[in-house]
């Protein structure tokens, strides 16, 4: 990939693996200067280390999003070694993995009340806090641009209670933050993957515990085809080089429709899944699998539909 991006300042939070550590991987890949947090500094100085030997910069930076004051000192570390300079967030850290595999399948009244913060004290307050500080710098500059990772979740239920409200949150977040950002040059949008095989999904797919089971069950018969953690990196270098990026200001922006505007493959030069295509969508009805073979893979799903459907009037 030609340096397309030397000279930006980018930051990726919740870095150290999974979808993050794909973005700052792809976004090194493309010249950038990249800040990195996590929790654990040995995480995030392997990561940092091979996505610097792809090109650009990794900067690994220790920080909880969930604590103002850790937040707060990133962005100062950011201002005073880029001079100000921030041109690209992505709201990529969460905390809730672990939590909703330890409680799949269990009713919202079944788990502990705590796994509203498990899930959404850093996956959703922790993106405002960073969406923040990042508008303080960026608002000034006249540009930039920040992704909050999001999911079908916020559309539809999900996992939990607390998962699809906080992924919804995020959607909405990106769509009220875009509107005071835009007259001041600041886009926001935002990122939806489609299945991801992360490490720990990978994982806890090899488990043969009855009790992970049902989560397992919906995830393995599409996660093969899943795409990989540096296909939503491949979408953001795509929007941060976008020269359009601010009419797509305000919106959800699924991974697979990216793929497509962009003329992106996966990394492993497979095509991205059609998480949006008809087929798709029938295929997750039992009663109605047997129509797949008959649907043509281009036939998708139309965005009115998608609306019709999470209307809660």
């Amino acid at each position: 990939m030609a340096a397309i991006m030397k000279g930006q300042v980018c930051m990726v939070t919740g870095a150290s693996r999974g979808i993050g550590r794909g973005i700052a991987l792809q976004l090194c890949e493309a010249g950038a200067t990249v800040y990195i947090t996590g929790r654990y500094m040995d995480t995030l100085k392997a990561t940092a280390e091979e996505a610097q030997s792809r090109g650009g910069r990794c900067v690994a930076v220790v920080c909880d999003s969930s604590q103002e004051s850790e937040v707060q000192s990133l962005f100062e570390q950011v201002k005073r070694e880029q001079h100000g300079r921030l041109d690209v967030l992505v709201n990529n850290a969460y905390a809730g993995v672990q939590a909703i595999m330890n409680n799949s399948n269990k009713k919202f009244w079944e788990s502990p009340a705590a796994i509203w913060d498990d899930i959404n004290n850093v996956g959703l307050r922790g993106h405002y806090l960073c969406s923040v500080y990042a508008a303080r710098l960026m608002v000034p500059a006249g540009r930039g641009l920040i992704v909050v990772i999001s999911s079908i979740g916020g559309l539809q239920y999900l996992f939990n209670v607390p998962y699809g409200v906080g992924k919804a949150a995020c959607d909405r977040m990106a769509a009220d933050c875009a509107q005071e950002l835009r007259r001041h040059g600041v886009s926001y949008v935002s990122l939806w993957p489609g299945l991801v095989q992360t490490e720990l999904l990978k994982e806890h797919m090899k488990k043969e515990d009855s009790a992970v089971s049902d989560l397992a069950k919906k995830l393995k018969q599409d996660f093969s085809a899943a795409e990989t953690t540096e296909l939503s990196g491949k979408c953001v270098v795509a929007l941060a080089t976008d020269p359009n990026i601010l009419s797509l200001s305000g919106r959800v922006l699924p991974t697979c429709d990216r793929a497509r505007r962009y003329g992106l493959q996966d990394v492993d030069g497979r095509p991205v899944q059609d998480y949006l295509s008809v087929r798709s969508a029938l295929s997750h009805v039992s009663s109605l699998r047997w129509l797949t073979s008959y649907i043509p893979g281009f036939l998708r799903m139309p965005k009115w539909v998608l609306t019709l459907y999470a209307s809660k009037f």
